[in-house]
């Protein structure tokens, strides 16, 4: 199960090994890591994020989150450094309290994890919809609420790179897209601002009434901030600053993507030398 692409790596979780595989698909090079302790794989919900510092070629990092606890109760963490080939303490936290109402435990969703600055985010799901924050220089844990309320049958939803910088979110309920940004204010208290909406149908010049299919997010693509979207007359990558789409794919069937992003010089091994950003989106 592929967990995510990063800085040119891709981060795979070999479920019946319970290894993770650290690849780079340009090069070719593996390598592999054993899931620590603290992470049983019946009985832990595991994603994980794997990245690398600016310029740094030659080693990286694997963030690996999960939930534990009988009742799933609280988020795990721990971070694997290929420079001294161990993996740091366990950190953790307590998810919200269980909806007493619902019999669905609060898990992280196994989609790929979205770094803005210091922080990976990955997105909480089942009894409460929520973000969790793993603080990278602070090695911290943390949750977030999301900024409106979540029918996950009816639309779907991002962090992204908020316009200007700073942790954003996305939420696509139909047609119509907000895109919200994380503030702190003059005490330090945070919360989310609305920052603008887009009609999706008038930028992709779309008849909504056509379509059977809501539009759904995909995938949001880190150094090239845009955001994937799959819609009744194909996938469309669409980026905020400025406001611009462009087609990717004239199918509307499912799919999984994953963007992977990258540049790679004559040396580009995992021991070698990266350039800049391109996204190469692969199905």
């Amino acid at each position: 199960m592929i967990l995510g692409c990063r800085h040119g790596l891709v981060l795979i979780f070999l479920w019946t090994r319970n290894q993770l595989l650290v690849w780079d698909p340009v090069t070719g090079d593996q390598h592999f890591l054993d899931i620590p302790p603290g992470f049983d794989k019946e009985e832990t919900v595991i994603n994980g994020a794997v990245l690398r510092a600016a310029g740094e070629a030659r080693h990286f990092q694997v963030v690996l989150v999960g939930n534990s606890g009988m009742q799933l109760t609280r988020a795990v963490a721990s971070v694997y450094s290929s420079e001294t080939g161990v993996w740091g303490d366990l950190t953790s936290t307590l998810l919200p309290a269980k909806d007493p109402t619902s019999d669905v435990p609060i898990r992280i969703l196994v989609v790929c994890s979205v770094m803005v600055g210091s922080s990976v985010y990955w997105l909480l799901t089942g009894n409460w919809f929520g973000i969790l924050e793993f603080n990278v220089d602070r090695q911290s844990l943390s949750v977030i609420d999301v900024p409106v309320d979540v029918d996950a049958g009816r639309c779907s939803f991002t962090v992204m790179q908020a316009e200007g910088g700073g942790l954003g979110f996305l939420f696509l309920s139909g047609y119509c897209i907000q895109l919200w940004k994380r503030k702190t204010d003059c005490d330090g208290v945070a919360s989310w601002v609305l920052g603008r909406t887009v009609a999706l149908d008038k930028l992709l010049s779309m008849n909504s009434e056509e379509g059977s299919q809501s539009p759904r997010i995909l995938w949001f693509a880190e150094d090239n901030n845009a955001v994937l979207v799959r819609t009744f007359i194909g996938v469309f990558m669409v980026q905020f600053e400025p406001l611009q789409f462009k087609k990717l794919f004239e199918s509307y069937c499912w799919f999984h993507f994953y963007p992977f992003e990258g540049v790679y010089t004559a040396d580009a091994r995992i021991g070698g030398g990266h350039g800049g950003a391109k996204l190469l989106c692969d199905a």
